[in-house]
Order: C-alpha cells, then sequence, then structure tokens
C-alpha cells in the first residue's frame, strides 16, 4: 500500500512514496520509538475496558466489567496526556511513510479520548439509542467454552458495582448542568424493563439456550442453575435500582435546554465534539453554511425526479405521497426484509465492479431486536450483520430501502468491516480495531451515491429514496450545528428535515432526538462522503480512461479506518501516481 505525507496534529509530516511505486524506506529509530508507544497504550487500554488476552492471544472480555469511576477516568486522562507528550517527542520526520499514517491515527484516537475524559462526557454514559445498560449480552448465541461462560457470569455479578459507578458519574454530571437533553430521552429507561424478568425470559440467559456441543449435560445444568442464582440475585435487583435511579433522579433532573453550546464550556466542548467525530478542522458556521448548500443542490435534483414523473404538484404534496400510499411499504416483517435481502443479492452481482479485493467473510440480515427497535435507527451494519428495523411497518418506506441495505450491508458498513480484516497488508493492532466516523460514514453513504452509478435503484422512486437519504444526510449539517451552535429548537429541527426529506414522521422525531443527544456525531457522514466524491472527481478528471473504480475504492478500504486529512493525501496521492492497482499481487 502506497503511503503519503500524512497531518499529524499541526505538523505536515514530510513522506514519500512507497510500495508499488517507489521502494519503501528503512525503519529508524523513530519508527520504533512509536511502535512501542502505540503496542503499549493498546494494551493498558483493553485492560481498561475489560478484556484481557486468551491463549490464542486474542482479547476477550474479563470477568468483570470496566472501571467506570469519577477516579479511574482522570486517571486515563492523565495516561493520554502522557502519551501525547510522549508523541510529540517523536522526530516526526525520521518516521517511515507506514509509520506516518500510524502516527495520525493514534494522534487522533488518543486526543479524542483525552478530550473526551477532559469534557467529562462520561457523566453522561447515554444517548437516544445507545444506553450503557445495553449491549452486555449476545444477542443471539451462546460461548465457545465453559470459561467464557464463567467470565460472563462473572460480569453479571458485576452489574450491580458497574451501575452504580454510572449512576454517580450521571448525579455528578446532573450537579453542573451536564446532562444528556430530557425531550431526547422520553420512554427510553423502558428499555430497562426487559432485565427485569426472571430466569429464562431474561435477555441475559441468552447464552444457557445455545451451548456448544463440547459441554456435556452435567456441565449445562450446573451453569444454567448459577444463571438462574446471578440473573435473580444480581441482575435484577442492579435493573431495579437503575430504573428506579432513571426515574426519580434522572429523567426529571435532566436539562431542559437543547444545545451542546449551554453545556459548561460549551463552545469548546462542541468544537472537541466536531473534531472528533469528523477529523477535520472545521467549525460549526462552515459545516452549517455547507450543509445549507448541499439541501439547495439536492432539492434541485428531486425537482428533476418530479419532472421525470410528471407529478402534478409540489414538492411537498410528493412527499404526503410518498409517506401515506400503501404501494410504498411492506404488509409484513418478512416482506421488509426480503426486499433488503434481494437488494444485498443484486448488489452482490456488482461487487467485481466496484472491487478488485473481495473478502470471503459473509454477512447475514438480520431484524433490529424488538427491546429496543422503538427507538432505534432504520438500519445499522456490522462484520457479522446488518440490522433491519421492522417495527412500525408504515414508517419503513421501501424506496429508501435499497440505499439503507447498500449503506449498512454491501459496499458499506458489513462488507467493509470485512476488508478491513482480510486486505492486505499488516496493521497495528489499535488501528484494526479502531473507527472514524467521517471514514467509515463518508464510506457508507458513499456507496449508496455508487448504486446509482451501477444500476441498483430500479425505479424513479427509488432513485428518489437515495436522494432523500442524502439529503437527510445534508440536513443533519444544518440541524445538528442548529441546534448546538445557533439555538434551534425541536420544532424547528424537526420542520427542517420534514420540509426537505420524505422522511416518515417516526423515522424524523428519532432521527433529531439523536442528533440533540449526541453532538456532532451526525455530521460524520455527509462530510466523509463529500471528501471521497470529491477526490474520484479529480480522479476521473486527471486519469480520464485509467481511472478505475475497483482501485479507487480499494485504496479507500485497504487503508482501514483512518482520519479524513489522510483519506485526502492518500487519494491525492495515488491520483499522481497514475491510480495504480493498491494489490497487485491479489490479481
Amino acid at each position: 500500500m502506497r503511503m503519503i505525507p500524512v497531518v499529524l496534529g499541526l505538523v505536515l509530516l514530510a513522506a514519500c512514496s512507497a510500495g508499488n511505486v517507489q521502494t519503501p524506506t528503512a525503519v529508524t529509530s523513530a519508527d520504533a520509538q512509536l511502535k512501542a508507544l502505540y503496542e503499549r497504550e493498546w494494551e493498558w487500554r483493553q485492560n481498561e475496558l475489560g478484556k484481557q488476552r486468551d491463549d490464542s492471544g486474542a482479547w476477550v472480555k474479563k470477568a468483570s466489567l470496566a472501571d467506570v469511576s469519577a477516579s479511574a477516568q482522570q486517571q486515563r486522562l492523565a495516561y493520554w496526556e502522557a502519551a501525547l507528550e510522549e508523541l510529540n517527542t517523536i522526530p516526526v520526520a525520521e518516521l517511515s511513510d507506514e509509520e506516518a499514517i500510524n502516527a495520525a491515527v493514534f494522534r487522533q484516537i488518543i486526543e479524542t479520548l483525552a478530550n473526551n475524559a477532559r469534557y467529562r462526557t462520561y457523566e453522561a454514559p447515554l444517548n437516544s439509542d445507545t444506553f450503557f445498560w445495553a449491549g452486555l449480552h449476545p444477542q443471539n448465541g451462546g460461548f465457545a467454552d465453559a470459561e467464557s461462560y464463567r467470565r460472563y457470569l462473572g460480569r453479571l455479578r458485576d452489574l450491580p458495582r458497574f451501575f452504580e459507578q454510572h449512576s454517580a458519574n450521571m448525579r455528578a454530571g446532573m450537579a453542573r448542568g451536564y446532562t444528556v437533553p430530557a425531550v431526547s430521552l422520553k420512554g427510553r429507561e423502558e428499555s430497562i424493563e426487559a432485565y427485569l424478568l426472571p430466569g429464562s425470559d431474561n435477555p441475559f440467559w441468552i447464552p444457557f439456550d445455545a451451548f456448544p456441543a463440547m459441554l456435556d449435560d452435567r456441565q449445562r445444568e450446573r451453569l444454567q442453575a448459577e444463571a438462574r442464582e446471578v440473573i435473580a440475585t444480581q441482575v435484577v435487583p442492579a435493573y431495579t435500582q437503575l430504573l428506579e435511579f432513571m426515574r426519580q433522579e434522572y429523567l426529571p433532573g435532566a436539562r431542559k435546554t437543547l444545545a451542546a453550546r449551554d453545556l459548561p464550556d460549551g463552545e469548546a466542548f462542541y468544537q472537541s465534539q466536531i473534531r472528533g467525530f469528523t477529523t477535520l478542522d472545521l467549525t460549526a458556521e462552515q459545516i452549517h453554511n455547507t450543509g445549507l448548500a448541499e439541501v439547495q443542490r439536492l432539492r434541485a435534483e428531486m425537482e428533476l425526479i418530479l419532472a421525470e414523473l410528471e407529478y402534478d404538484g409540489d414538492m411537498a404534496r410528493f412527499f404526503h405521497f410518498l409517506r401515506t400510499d400503501p404501494q410504498f411499504y411492506a404488509k409484513t416483517p418478512d416482506e421488509l426484509m426480503g426486499y433488503s435481502a434481494y437488494v444485498a443479492k443484486r448488489m452482490d452481482g456488482k461487487l467485481a465492479e466496484v472491487l478488485g479485493f473481495l473478502p470471503r467473510r459473509r454477512f447475514a440480515i438480520n431484524p433490529v431486536p424488538p427491546a429496543i427497535a422503538p427507538i432505534y435507527t432504520g438500519g445499522r451494519g456490522g462484520l457479522n450483520a446488518c440490522l433491519m428495523n421492522t417495527y412500525n411497518l408504515p414508517a419503513r418506506p421501501l424506496y429508501t430501502l435499497p440505499a439503507l441495505t447498500l449503506h449498512e450491508c454491501a459496499p458499506g458498513h458489513a462488507l467493509q468491516a470485512a476488508i478491513s480484516l482480510e486486505a492486505p497488508g499488516e496493521i497495528p493492532e489499535f488501528r484494526a480495531q479502531n473507527y472514524f466516523s467521517g471514514y467509515g460514514e463518508g464510506w457508507g453513504l458513499y456507496t449508496e451515491w455508487l448504486g446509482g452509478q451501477i444500476g441498483i435503484y430500479r425505479t424513479p422512486y427509488e432513485r428518489f429514496g437515495q436522494l432523500t437519504y442524502e439529503m437527510w444526510r445534508a440536513c443533519r449539517l444544518v440541524i445538528d450545528t442548529g441546534v448546538h451552535q445557533f439555538g434551534w429548537s425541536r420544532e424547528q429541527a424537526i420542520a427542517y428535515l420534514r420540509d426537505n426529506a420524505a422522511m416518515s414522521e417516526h423515522e424524523i422525531t428519532t432521527e433529531v432526538d439523536r442528533y440533540i443527544s449526541w453532538p456532532a456525531q451526525a455530521l460524520a457522514y455527509k462530510l466523509g462522503e463529500m471528501l471521497i466524491r470529491e477526490k474520484r472527481l479529480r480522479a476521473e478528471a486527471v486519469l480520464g480512461t485509467d481511472f478505475d473504480q475497483r482501485y479507487f475504492h480499494d485504496t479507500i478500504l485497504g487503508l482501514r479506518s483512518v482520519p479524513l486529512t489522510v483519506l485526502a493525501s492518500e487519494l491525492d496521492a495515488w491520483i499522481d501516481a497514475g491510480g495504480p492497482n493498491p494489490f497487485p499481487d491479489m490479481q
């Protein structure tokens, strides 16, 4: 893989091209110093997060949960500040090209972690659809061996301490006016109720219905008996106390304001979140204006489809038609899932046109778990599966489902994650398990646009659905900055999204509450996608008939997750080198 100059903090790293263009530079003492730093920090961080290495060297969860107390968080901040000081002593001009990129990635990760600890974001460890009390058990399936079950039971016994520490942090946040806005949490505490059920009805029981064949009946019975006891004496009481805390203290005490700027040191905090999620040095005003321009551009493209359809009415009337006509909605969950699966299968037939390197790993398409579906997004994707939300089918239009499937499944997040594991070229462990929203979500949104270039969208309505989803992400730039920097109300944000994107009312309110509760996260998608499309336009102009989109995409995905500054530099160097195949040995 070629490596090129990257931005490391405020310093422009001078790095020469390598890989299949020039001979790689030799490893330097600066390389060794950097490698020792990031490997040491990674080992330490995994331990802090409640992980340990198993006999094979793989990271697994411990028999206890992480220490999330305020004192532990401040100790982590001190560690990361010291790591940044050590990073600053490394002579960046002496780094090899590979290590220059590792340094840029490492700096971005540690600066973000340190900023979050510095602003004490751990005092609000939840948002409108992601909670510290969720995701602590497998969604389906069990564990590979008895030792894994024993560690799992150990974590269940640790739940009371874990929740008590989070609650203490949240009380400290309330005391200084740092909470999630109350309006974005309405009803979210109901997701706790499933964990109050006894025995096999409790979600934590799931692994005990899916034992591996290697465990005999006696082992299974012993583990099940222990699980019943732990659920009854530790899990249910911990969640009962947590639910009482949420209903009696946190929800009534959560702030009534919305803007991040209204938080302690709010403007600086919001700017740190912008930097952390987008990996770009942009102001809220710059992003807001970019969003307004994109909304205007996309509106014009939408009007062209109305003209193509010879629709007799304005955009508002067309939106109403899309939101209410039964032809655009599935009647059963299986119909929605089948529609998505067929899009994914059609995309399988196009993958060789858009990627040179294809991974072996496959993904499933699963429904969003019922316990979180009412407050969850329309879909989400990852390495093993992409999720499609089948709750409230009249709120899940089929005309946007192809774009959603491309984004979450393939060639979006599920395929992207598989390529990250399997692509040629070794990268350090800390990079292999890292995720930058600007890079990852930028790629996901880019694949929605790409679907239109390769014929995935079969009707004007599906093409309008793709524009709706792109418009939705453009509106995020306006709404997120509007709420958190310019004081927009929730009603103003909802009206803006409703007027510009043909989404259902349920989707609109769910999404706006997510932006309110999670400052700056929503900005990453459109800014990342715009950068990728900007570089593609340059590649097409410079390379002409030599441009091969397969190699362009392989270059992006072969990098794995990097700051957008690094991605921009890499793509520019790839273009300047003539657009070569980054994986020639794989052909």
